[in-house]
């Protein structure tokens, strides 16, 4: 690559091959080993709107002895190619790195920049489901059980993300992603029983709202996500996944609720724990009833939809399709007309 002066650019504004200053945070550090026991580091970097993938830092490299102290959420100034891998997409080769200090401040570093929030106000999304569940959630102990969830976990579920890197990974991101997929459900659920009434019992509306608010609450237990700082997986989250966590969850908090139908609670745990429908993605039971149908697909398209959003209103690249997004896994088409 030829030399040139690099410019100071944000991490989320740069496009393949822009050779820049940025400031940017630890988001992931691992040692591996290949096979001839020549060690390397994995870095992944971020900022509010991006996170980016290092090129491979190898042990008899310049860079290697230094970032052994490197700890994940601390900031830095790196000094940087932005480049795109066949294999593994856009990614910095980094030429240059130190901890950001004080006098960086003048150039415009602050840790509130590297904070993504949901687009909509937390108090309001929060009073809205209350609503969705009080008039949704007709089977009052249900309602009851869903309501003590709830309200144990609200602290953190008002700046939970929905998940780590994949779909609304950005405080608020938790609430944002269940209301839309309540919304949803409540009124698939009510098309579906008018579409089919020889179905009996009907499609469960109660059943499959109550499923969609608790769908994924086992992220509080999964996920760590302080303010400013990467979201990282929990031991528990780790060994046993959202999914499972979610299942002791609600079967722990179920004992309490001592007019629970318990062949309603069962249906309730079944949405939950067959919602992803693949195993790969966390879950090891395939659907039995309609209403896990009609939430893994609310799930799932809202899921997608958001990272489709996302790629589509932040990229940059020159040309008609955006760069290869990592996480949707292709480029998308992003000049229309209609």
């Amino acid at each position: 690559m030829s030399k040139k002066k690099p410019v100071l650019m944000k991490l989320s504004d740069l496009r393949i091959g822009d050779y820049a200053d940025c400031f940017v945070q630890l988001a992931e550090w691992h040692r591996k080993t290949l096979p001839d026991g020549k060690p390397f580091l994995i870095c992944r970097f971020r900022d509010a709107r991006r996170t980016v993938s290092a090129a491979p830092i190898w042990g008899d490299g310049p860079l290697f002895a230094a970032a052994q102290a490197w700890g994940v959420g601390q900031f830095f100034k790196v000094r940087a190619y932005y480049t795109e891998h066949e294999k593994y997409g856009p990614q910095l080769e980094i030429e240059q790195i130190r901890p950001v200090q004080d006098r960086d401040r003048a150039d415009g570093f602050a840790e509130r920049d590297f904070i993504e929030h949901s687009r909509h106000d937390p108090e309001a999304m929060w009073v809205e489901l209350e609503s969705l569940i009080d008039r949704e959630i007709r089977d009052r102990p249900l309602r009851k059980l869903v309501g003590q969830l709830l309200a144990a976990n609200a602290s953190r579920l008002k700046v939970l993300p929905a998940s780590a890197r994949h779909y609304y990974p950005f405080a608020g991101g938790w609430l944002e992603h269940t209301l839309s997929v309540a919304q949803t459900v409540a009124w698939l659920a009510e098309r579906y029983a008018t579409m089919y009434p020889e179905l009996k019992p009907p499609i469960n509306r109660s059943l499959v709202v109550a499923a969609a608010v608790l769908h994924d609450l086992g992220r509080v237990r999964e996920l760590e996500a302080p303010l400013g700082q990467p979201v990282q997986d929990t031991v528990e989250g780790e060994l046993f996944g959202h999914v499972f966590l979610a299942y002791d969850m609600i079967r722990t908090a179920a004992a309490s609720v001592a007019d629970l139908n318990p062949e309603l609670l069962d249906l309730l745990l079944h949405c939950v724990v067959a919602h992803l429908m693949m195993p790969h993605w966390g879950t090891t039971r395939q659907p039995c009833i309609p209403e896990v149908l009609i939430l893994h697909h609310a799930d799932d398209l809202d899921a997608k939809m958001e990272m489709f959003v996302r790629c589509l209103t932040r990229d940059t690249a020159d040309g008609p399709f955006t760069e290869r997004d990592p996480i949707v896994g292709r480029p998308l088409l992003k000049q229309r007309s209609v």
